[in-house]
């Protein structure tokens, strides 16, 4: 096959099928350049007026989207910056670095406010609660850190018992518990203000890459993530079952989305596979 992405429909039987219509109609809007190395996260201001970008080259940078201009290039890491996020707000940007600190700065000077010697390896995701008020990170020290964002005060440490790497950790929407992928096959949703380990949900294949997980609420409660075997896997968040597995990639899917009001997740896999798929689900 080739490389053009394919949209497909998933039902309550593992059944799938091709969408007429699919997202091979999508043409590029815009095309932002400027970076002197790799990008490795890329993210939306909550207006969608802004986008921020980190890069290998030690920087990031904040984009106008309908101009495509860089408005502020970000500077003070010393090593790759691998991941960031807006605030709620949108007047702040998170990130974390190979230089296993973690960053926060002013969108409208570019200036960065506070920084969080957090990890002692590098950090592996970076994300705001509900609110703003507090920034979760993670690690490949097998940490996850709660942090006030006002203080720069580290208000929790998370650490499993085997401490194996943190390779992704987000917030739940309602900003009460955080969801841990870790590279020996596992997530892990914590109560974080007790520091307790809720549920776990295994079956899907991550022992190396930083693969995304999300929280699906529009249409029941689950858990969606990607996997080295290829697939996307879909857990109950209450019963930790999983409830299906979506066949349709031809490599790692490292990235998912969740659609935030229709029952529709997102996909993306690695060079072998080159596509973008589309999921809907019928309930």
């Amino acid at each position: 096959r080739d490389s053009r992405p394919f949209a497909w429909i998933l039902r309550k039987q593992w059944y799938q099928r091709r969408v007429r219509g699919s997202a091979e109609d999508a043409k590029i809007e815009r095309t932002i350049t400027g970076h002197k190395m790799g990008i490795s996260d890329v993210a939306w201001s909550h207006d969608s007026k802004l986008l921020v970008t980190a890069s290998d080259d030690k920087t990031l940078k904040i984009w106008d989207f309908q101009t495509g201009k860089c408005l502020k290039t970000l500077k003070g890491h010393g090593n790759y910056v691998y991941c960031c996020n807006f605030n709620p707000q949108s007047n702040l940007i998170v990130s974390g670095s190979f230089d296993e600190t973690v960053r926060i700065w002013d969108v409208r000077n570019g200036k960065c406010l506070k920084t969080l010697p957090a990890h002692s390896d590098p950090v592996s995701a970076v994300n705001f609660n509900r609110d703003g008020s507090l920034i979760v990170s993670s690690s490949y020290d097998g940490l996850c850190r709660i942090w006030d964002t006002a203080s720069g005060q580290c208000m929790k440490t998370l650490i499993d018992d085997d401490n194996p790497p943190v390779s992704f950790v987000k917030f739940s929407p309602n900003g009460k518990y955080i969801l841990a992928a870790t590279l020996d096959n596992t997530l892990k949703l914590w109560d974080y203000s007790k520091g307790k380990c809720l549920k776990t949900y295994t079956g899907h294949k991550n022992s190396k890459y930083c693969i995304f997980a999300n929280f699906s609420v529009t249409g029941g409660k689950w858990i969606v993530c990607g996997s080295e075997d290829n697939m996307v896997y879909i857990w109950n968040l209450q019963t930790k079952e999983i409830v299906q597995k979506l066949e349709g990639h031809t490599d790692v899917v490292l990235c998912t989305a969740c659609h935030p009001t229709k029952n529709m997740i997102a996909s993306g896999a690695l060079e072998n596979d080159k596509t973008i798929k589309i999921w809907i689900s019928d309930y």
